[in-house]
């Protein structure tokens, strides 16, 4: 006769506590991924996007497209303000970008790496709110990690409702009362320059001609001005037929990264964006078009202003307007992806002798920034 070991048979407390176990493994796993564990922060204020980097994500030599990670920021300011702005009774909402602060690109991100991209609410007025985002690129096969990008998001609650209603947004609680005293001078400083910049940039820029009927001499704006021009179809909108806002600056940096290399003919890779002003918003069946031009060049960097206009397929008597505009800085590159002198820009008449003048001041205006901050990390 054969003998057999009875099964060790769980009591129901067991199972109970087993289930506790898990239940309390699985909350503090959500917590590390959303950012809720670390010291100070709100619940539901951090937000955090996971991605392995892919071939079609970056250009032929390996460097990802400046507008990948834009996309990707936009997405996990997006969620976080979203759930942020529905933790309060009232009509539900969804979090619309309405302009994005300088974005820096500190170090290139390459296929393989993975991409660390994490949202934090910042600062909240009664109908907007401030995201700060980071993304760190990971190599998985030595585990060595660099800060890739720094951005600040401004997003207002729509009502899935009623799409031009506003919402109120819930405040946050701030650590220090300084804290919420910066975000409001960066709140009104947004606000001013947001107002300033759609009446400078409701100048129509001039189409393109075509290169065959007036040939255009190198290194001149005209020789490397580019046009895009895209559809806006269901999967480029949100959940109210609007287009993301990383949609649109994937589009923009796309289009400035072509101007780039007709200016350069080299490997370009997108250094920094100036604030991105979206000044209206585009609907499902729009064509926009999306056209970049030079301004300015340094020694190893060149301004591209690209704008985005918009007019709708259906209601062709609303004419096209001005939807997007912001400045791109970027770079030209050797194989070793060491920085190489820009060409000269050949300026033609007075109109962009201007632009150039005005692109310098931006130029040092942002060198003198980031002198600045580097002394300040140097006495720390």
């Amino acid at each position: 006769m054969r003998c057999f070991r009875p099964r060790s048979v769980k009591l129901p407390d067991e199972v109970d506590k087993a289930a506790e176990r898990q239940l309390v493994q699985n909350q503090q796993a959500r917590r590390v991924f959303n950012g809720d564990d670390e010291a100070g922060a709100q619940p539901g204020s951090k937000y955090q996007i996971t991605r392995i980097m892919r071939p079609d994500d970056a250009n032929i030599v390996g460097n990802v497209h400046g507008g990948n990670i834009l996309k990707m920021i936009e997405e996990a300011g997006c969620i976080v303000s979203t759930r942020h702005c529905n933790t309060q009774q009232g009509d539900r909402c969804l979090a619309v970008l309405a302009r994005v602060e300088k974005t820096e690109f500190l170090s290139p991100m390459f296929i393989g790496e993975v991409a660390h991209v994490t949202a934090d609410i910042t600062f909240t007025s009664k109908h907007s709110l401030e995201v700060q985002v980071k993304v760190v690129a990971e190599n998985i096969l030595t585990g060595a990690k660099k800060l890739s990008n720094k951005a600040a998001l401004w997003y207002v609650p729509c009502s899935l409702k009623n799409v031009d209603k506003i919402t109120e947004v819930p405040p946050i609680k701030y650590t220090a009362a300084e804290q919420e005293e910066e975000g409001r001078k960066r709140y009104d400083a947004q606000k001013l320059e947001r107002l300033e910049t759609k009446a400078r940039t409701e100048e129509v820029v001039p189409p393109q001609l075509n290169s065959e009927d007036s040939p255009k001499e190198q290194h001149t704006v005209g020789f490397s001005q580019s046009s895009l021009i895209h559809l806006v179809g269901p999967s480029d909108c949100t959940l109210h037929d609007y287009v993301h806002g990383g949609v649109t600056m994937k589009l923009m940096d796309e289009v400035a990264g072509i101007v780039a290399a007709r200016h350069c003919n080299t490997n370009i890779v997108t250094a920094s964006v100036d604030a991105i002003n979206f000044h209206r918003k585009i609907k499902k069946g729009c064509v926009l078009t999306v056209t970049g031009r030079i301004t300015f060049v340094s020694n190893k960097s060149m301004e591209i202003e690209v704008i985005v206009d918009a007019a709708s397929l259906v209601e062709a008597e609303k004419g096209k307007y001005r939807a997007v505009s912001a400045f791109f800085t970027f770079i030209s590159l050797d194989k070793d992806n060491k920085p190489l002198p820009v060409p000269l820009l050949k300026i033609e008449g007075e109109e962009e002798r201007r632009r150039f003048e005005e692109g310098n001041a931006r130029y040092l205006q942002s060198k003198a920034k980031r002198q600045k901050e580097a002394e300040k990390q140097r006495q720390q």
